[in-house]
């Protein structure tokens, strides 16, 4: 994706409330439901049910264009792609509520069965990484294998060792939870460039960051953003984030793969146990290292797809 198609899907964000979010490319953009609500996804590759799906889930605040590197190389290796936007993000719908975890792990389930396929391949990065834990766990029916980016599985961080997440990480949770002034931050204030530049081992282009900022000035985005890292917190305490936590404890019944950036701004790389390690990338792997990232996920898929 050249730098000028994302000033131009800038210039395009007043033509509808998410007409930034739909940038062209080497895919087709559809549109499918699931549990009442409609879903945006960015789809390539093979249409026929002989090519393995893979499902790409985007993390914060990013949204499906976080993958538009791996999109044509996997769709050129065989795979049937989809690129989706996860609840309350960019062209998907942006209900009020219906933001913890395991009821948007019931929306990508949903969005694979909206797709024609009873299973794929599910692929996340950042947040994105824990929703496809999350699916693998509770809906295992649903998951052929799992792979996260920047994303430990709580079962694989190492107890002894404390905590997978950075102080800055620490922190930039604990500003979320106040209520208003995050949503403000987003929309008008430079908290997407600050935490974009938090993660990164290295700053990503302006012309990639601004067009996040816009994807994230869509109507509601910003609000639906803050829930989701809320939930990640004030859930602990609760039976719904207990119920959760035993859930994603269960040993997992499908391959999965595990990848980190040895310049994580976010997650500690010695805290978990690491499939492949990324030394010179940061927390947004896809972007930072999208050749090794095609490369290690090319391989993975070779042999669990």
């Amino acid at each position: 994706m050249t730098a000028l198609s994302a000033r131009t899907a800038v210039r395009t964000a007043a033509a509808s409330d998410y007409a930034c979010a739909l940038v062209e490319g080497p895919w087709q953009h559809e549109f499918v439901s699931s549990g009442g609500s409609r879903f945006h996804v960015a789809v390539a590759g093979p249409e026929g049910r002989s090519a393995p799906l893979v499902l790409l889930l985007h993390g914060y605040p990013q949204f499906w264009w976080a993958w538009r590197a791996q999109i044509p190389a996997l769709a050129d290796a065989g795979y049937r792609v989809a690129a989706m936007d996860v609840r309350g993000v960019g062209g998907s719908d942006k209900p009020p509520s219906g933001y913890a975890v395991p009821a948007r792990a019931a929306d990508v389930a949903g969005v694979v069965r909206s797709l024609g396929r009873e299973q794929a391949v599910v692929v996340g990065h950042g947040t994105g990484g824990t929703l496809a834990w999350a699916v693998a766990s509770l809906h295992p029916g649903t998951t052929t294998a799992v792979a996260a980016l920047a994303s430990p599985h709580p079962a694989r961080v190492r107890p002894r060792d404390g905590g997978a997440l950075t102080p800055a990480a620490l922190r930039a949770l604990a500003f979320v939870q106040v209520p208003t002034l995050p949503e403000r931050a987003l929309i008008k204030g430079d908290l997407v460039r600050r935490t974009l530049d938090l993660g990164a081992g290295a700053p990503l282009p302006d012309d990639v960051v601004d067009l996040y900022r816009a994807v994230m000035r869509i109507p509601f985005a910003a609000h639906s953003a803050a829930e989701a890292l809320r939930w990640a917190v004030r859930s602990r305490p609760r039976m719904d984030g207990r119920r959760f936590g035993a859930a994603l404890r269960r040993p997992l019944e499908v391959p999965a793969l595990q990848v980190q950036g040895g310049l994580d701004g976010f997650l500690r790389p010695d805290r978990a146990d690491v499939d492949e390690l990324v030394p010179g990338a940061g927390h947004f792997l896809p972007e930072e290292a999208p050749d090794r990232v095609n490369e290690i996920l090319l391989d993975w898929l070779a042999r669990v797809a």
